[in-house]
């Protein structure tokens, strides 16, 4: 809807307030009365205040227990920018000013050093006279409870409410001020539309605070959260950087998160999802450096619940079945963070479902049949129906399998660690690699 629809719209259900309209009538309600609990009615009226904007006015009245209530909402939006009036008193005329006061809007008169907090109080339509009642009312509300608990108190408390009912009386002039961060308060100008001299409108930016407190978030903060390129931000935010899809090509976006693995190290998680063609990858990076020593980890499954243990699988790691006589070299899968039926649903794809060997021409009834077989077995694993042991040989260090005993060790696993072979170090690119004294001939 364009800004002059919606205007035309709003303009047609908020009208100026007019006794001659017979189509501009309060809508009744019948609604609970909260003080005995009878039924009372409520009546709404949706109208704009001149030289202002929309407000929705409700008024509640019980004929049990004669028990009325007034409120104000605001039925525009919240402004671009907060409002601070500051009125200064001076005649009986000035206690007869309409005033809006929001939910979101404080009162302060500094001369009794008398404050209404934010959001203690509905919305009103009152004036500068009906406020000042509202107030004494609220602080008389418990005077006899305090009188008979604490004289002192109540006594101080007196006082101050007979220095407010003064203020009626405008024997001295007084400074109010009402501030209000979602600019929809109002105290009206009797001179309009010219200056009045009296009253200040100040408007302001709302601070950070203030829209936190209204509920709302500017550009300039979303722009402000965006994530830094510090250690400690990738630790709580992930990060999200264009590529292409690797099935499609087309663009995609790849998500990115350092993870902390408990009783393990950081590692970096990538998963990228392609809208186009629907290819969904995830791949695990190692967030340290590459370990002194190798890491063999041996777990013997002896029940169906360990196929839910967590598992890190580094893109350095060779995974290896004895039973089966199996064996996958380090690249294969690439890096992994999974479980245990996750590796082995991705060994059984890679293997069985996606080997281009057992389509078309190329495939052979031996080949199919063996492969076959090898799957069941895989799926008999995956139910708890075979005794097999699972070998992550990892020479960079840097594969993790859970111990569900933690921190106690686990019975059926064991890890060890093992000095690398000169071989090993050569396919990670550590014997040619020069950390100290690389600068000098």
């Amino acid at each position: 809807m364009s800004v002059i629809e919606e205007e035309r719209v709003r303009g047609a259900v908020f009208k100026d307030i007019n006794a001659e309209d017979e189509d501009q009538q309060p809508t009744v309600i019948e609604s609970l009365c909260m003080n005995c609990y009878e039924n009372g009615s409520t009546r709404l009226l949706l109208t704009k205040i001149p030289f202002f904007k929309e407000i929705i006015i409700s008024s509640f009245t019980c004929p049990h227990c004669n028990w009325s209530n007034t409120e104000i909402q605001s039925a525009g939006r919240i402004q671009e920018q907060g409002v601070l009036y500051t009125l200064q008193v001076k005649t009986k005329e000035d206690m007869n000013r309409e005033v809006v006061k929001s939910d979101s809007a404080s009162t302060r008169i500094p001369q009794l050093d008398f404050e209404i907090p934010a959001f203690t109080q509905k919305g009103s339509l009152s004036t500068i006279e009906g406020l000042l009642d509202r107030a004494v009312a609220g602080l008389e509300q418990d005077q006899p409870v305090r009188k008979a608990t604490d004289p002192a108190v109540a006594e101080k408390i007196e006082e101050f409410i007979e220095r407010l009912k003064k203020l009626k009386e405008v024997e001295e002039e007084f400074t109010l001020i009402i501030d209000d961060p979602s600019g929809n308060s109002f105290i009206e100008n009797p001179f309009v539309p010219q200056k009045d001299t009296a009253l200040t409108v100040t408007h302001y930016k709302r601070t950070p605070e203030h829209n936190a407190v209204l509920g709302i978030e500017t550009d300039e903060e979303e722009d402000s959260e965006k994530p830094s390129n510090d250690i400690d931000t990738m630790r709580n935010e992930v990060l999200v950087f264009n590529t292409n899809c690797p099935e499609c090509n087309a663009p995609a976006n790849t998500n990115m998160k350092l993870v902390q693995i408990p009783h393990f190290k950081e590692v970096i998680i990538m998963a990228t999802n392609c809208d186009s063609c629907g290819h969904r990858t995830n791949e695990v990076k190692s967030g340290g450096a590459t370990e002194e020593l190798g890491t063999r980890i041996t777990l013997h499954l002896t029940d169906p619940s360990d196929m839910s243990r967590d598992l890190l699988k580094s893109e350095t790691c060779s995974v290896l079945i004895p039973e089966l006589e199996f064996e996958i070299g380090m690249a294969a899968l690439g890096g992994k963070f999974t479980t245990l039926e996750g590796l082995l649903t991705d060994i059984k794809d890679l293997i069985v479902s996606k080997n281009p060997f057992l389509c078309g021409d190329s495939s052979t009834a031996d080949r199919a049949e063996k492969l076959e077989l090898f799957g069941q077995k895989i799926d008999k694993i995956i139910a708890g129906e075979m005794d097999v042991h699972i070998i992550l040989d990892d020479p960079a260090g840097n594969s993790y399998l859970q111990n569900v005993y933690a921190p106690e060790p686990d019975p059926e696993m064991r890890i060890e660690k093992y000095t690398r072979t000169f071989e090993q170090n050569e396919d990670l690119g550590l014997n040619d690699m020069k950390t100290e004294g690389y600068t000098e001939k």
